[in-house]
């Protein structure tokens, strides 16, 4: 499977479809399939861009 998250950039805010409680995110970085995400409850996060497409949060 491709990087669903290709478009994502640092500085950019999303939310994880499957895990609403960790709240919104901040893209810190995007290297290859790693996307490094700080969750606004959780925390700091690597996910897996290949088997999760991050939900773009336009209006945080």
């Amino acid at each position: 499977m491709e990087n669903l998250n290709a478009m994502l950039g640092p500085g950019m805010f999303v939310r994880h479809p499957t895990e609403p409680e960790w709240g919104l995110g901040q893209v810190q970085s995007c290297i290859g399939w790693r996307v490094t995400v700080n969750f606004e409850h959780i925390g700091k996060v690597v996910i897996d861009g290949r088997t999760v497409a991050l939900a773009l949060e336009f209006d945080p």
